[in-house]
């Protein structure tokens, strides 16, 4: 239970601290909708979504004015496509696409995730199709989301799949040309995917979720940052200890919050609660940052000596002090480091504090990996895929979930601005070092053996 200075604590976040909750995400199974043909698959997932969600948004909003505090995004994750609709071929996977995303805007939902495909162990003619079919349904819709599972700590990383994402991402960023390639933006490549991912653009229904769930993204950079200034403010002394204590502390008022109003409208909509994802997840307004954390705990700025240590700290404290405040945590679960996505990040960049390959070591210890990052747009396709294939590894060694939402820019080079708008933000062109060196490696294919410690019966 919360005390009464704790609940006074919280109407100040809600006020001046940008407290909300991220994201409530429906999660809609589709494998009741499998059928022979494109036309009648796409009439079932119409039906059923419309049957499920068609109070989602409303119900949303009125439990945020109950409760006194923002939903920012509702979302709906549905099954992965490659798999309910193995059996068509892209073109009619693209029709699917826009399917999904009439219904996405008549339901009012601001994404729809589940465009994807799980392949670290290999890829059979579905999986080919989809990942076929990406660009062009990312092109044509503005609602759906894509993720690609080409790496997992028991199977080893899916080089095939690897190199086939990387020209996959460089047409979607062609296609999307007139928009600095934002079709990027809403397709994610990742390593150990968890099955409950409330955030965009990974969110989909694993095969083990029920067959409608909520699960609810947190948020609050703010509120840790404004936590941690008030405590220094105080007591100047506090070593790295103590101030681990007060993220902790302050990430379960957070996660409780998230919880009480993802169980809410789980109840009203009458269907499962599944889990709150804690991760800290920035937006590109003044005092929701990521990045001003690290200044707050003592450093110029992200990407600085110090920096992966202090995201590790971070990661750490949120994640306990989450945990501790919901029944049931899944998704991603830490902290999130997406350049565009967050000002003081996207700032550092510019400023030269901040590079690929330091963002690179830092998505050991974060919660996704490279996220909303913009390069050239003469990057070859063949170095997309060696920049994933390394974060893939990084997951792949360390159990951990790692992610890549890269960028190239057609037209435009380092140094440059990349304008995605929204909530999406902007972000300087990141230099791609030794591009065009590693395409020998990539083309040879085959899969990267999983690791020793992956035989764990």
């Amino acid at each position: 239970m919360l005390s009464e200075g704790e609940v006074l604590q919280l109407l100040q976040m809600v006020k001046n601290e940008h407290l909300d909750v991220r994201t409530v995400t429906l999660g809609v199974n589709l494998f009741d909708c499998i059928s022979d043909t494109a036309s009648g698959f796409t009439k079932k997932i119409r039906e059923k979504l419309l049957r499920v969600g068609e109070n989602f948004v409303s119900i949303c909003n009125e439990v945020g004015e109950r409760f006194g505090i923002e939903v920012v995004n509702k979302r709906i994750a549905v099954s992965p496509l490659a798999v309910c609709g193995g059996n068509f071929s892209p073109l009619e996977l693209v029709e699917v696409a826009r399917t999904l995303d009439n219904v996405a805007a008549e339901v009012e939902v601001d994404f729809i995730g589940g465009f994807s495909a799980l392949v670290e162990k290999g890829m059979t003619p579905g999986d080919k199709a989809l990942i076929e079919a990406i660009p062009e349904a990312l092109f044509h819709t503005e609602r759906v989301c894509s993720s690609v599972n080409v790496a997992s700590s028991r199977a080893g990383i899916n080089m095939d799949a690897v190199y086939l994402m990387g020209r996959c991402i460089k047409e979607a960023a062609l296609l999307s040309r007139e928009r600095d390639g934002i079709s990027c933006a809403k397709l994610c490549v990742f390593a150990n995917i968890p099955q409950d991912i409330p955030f965009m653009a990974g969110a989909y229904l694993g095969t083990g979720e029920p067959d409608a769930v909520i699960n609810v993204g947190v948020s609050g950079p703010g509120v840790v940052r404004k936590a941690i200034d008030r405590a220094l403010a105080s007591t100047p002394r506090l070593t790295l200890g103590d101030l681990s204590e007060i993220i902790k502390r302050t990430a379960f008022k957070v996660t409780r919050v998230g919880e009480i109003i993802g169980r809410e409208v789980a109840s009203r909509l009458g269907v499962s609660f599944g889990i709150v994802d804690l991760s800290l997840a920035p937006t590109p307004n003044v005092g929701d940052s990521v990045g001003e954390i690290f200044q707050s705990l003592g450093l110029k700025s992200i990407g600085v000596p110090g920096s992966t240590a202090l995201l590790a700290l971070l990661n750490d404290a949120v994640k306990k002090g989450g945990a501790f405040a919901s029944s049931h945590v899944g998704g991603l679960s830490g902290a999130f480091i997406p350049v565009s996505e967050d000002l003081n990040i996207a700032t550092a960049v510019e400023k030269g504090y901040l590079s690929l390959e330091k963002l690179e070591a830092m998505t050991s210890v974060c919660s996704v990996g490279l996220d909303m990052i913009a390069i050239p747009g003469d990057v070859p396709a063949e170095t997309i895929s060696a920049i994933i294939a390394d974060e893939m590894a990084i997951g792949v060694i360390n159990k951990k979930t790692t992610a890549v939402r890269i960028i190239p820019v057609p037209g435009k080079g380092a140094g440059e601005k990349a304008y995605f708008g929204g909530l999406l933000g902007e972000a300087t062109i990141c230099e791609v070092a030794h591009k065009g060196c590693s395409g020998d490696f990539i083309i040879k294919g085959g899969r990267i053996p999983a690791p020793l410690q992956s035989l764990t019966n």
